[in-house]
């Protein structure tokens, strides 16, 4: 993907990544899929994908990383698969599924800003008032609960006493 003058800020492309699989899982057959922030996909919350994005000169690189016929066990973290829950023959399959949502996606992202994709994102998101800690790059750790997304894709925690604490980059585990 070739970035553009007048694309939205690259880092939004997570949320776009994350709406395009939880979109495309749905389809499929899936819709007890959530999105936790800002780009895993929970079942029944546990984690079930993750998706990595890494720049490469102009290019932003994207990875989906999705547990389909088994999942990891891993201590003091539940995880999921989608083996039982899909109506699909294969990887291949899955992969043009998303390839074609992603576009989609990324057309919207594109041509009308973050403000479709954020409030996409929000609908797959677990509720409002979800508890979450968020460990964030200076090594402190913040308690509050979800609280929605600002315009520009960042967390929204609500603290104890009622503060909104806005979270660009950072860890977030469901309490």
């Amino acid at each position: 993907m070739q970035a553009r003058p007048d694309d939205p800020p690259a880092p939004s492309l997570a949320l776009v990544s994350a709406v395009a699989l939880a979109e495309t899982i749905s389809v499929l057959g899936c819709p007890a899929v959530t999105i936790k922030w800002p780009n895993d996909l929970l079942l029944d919350g546990a984690k079930l994908a993750g998706i990595l994005l890494e720049r490469s000169g102009n290019a932003i690189v994207i990875g989906f990383g999705v547990n389909l016929a088994s999942h990891p066990s891993i201590d003091g973290r539940r995880t999921a698969s989608l083996a039982g829950r899909l109506w699909i023959h294969s990887v291949a399959e899955l992969y043009d599924h998303l390839t074609v949502e992603f576009a989609r996606w990324l057309g919207i992202w594109r041509a009308q800003g973050l403000a479709p994709v954020v409030a996409r994102w929000q609908a797959q998101a677990h509720a409002p008032g979800t508890p979450l800690n968020a460990n964030l790059a200076d090594g402190t750790t913040i308690t509050g609960t979800y609280d929605g997304l600002a315009p520009d894709g960042a967390l929204r925690l609500r603290l104890a006493d009622g503060s909104v604490h806005v979270i660009h980059a950072g860890d977030v585990f469901l309490v």
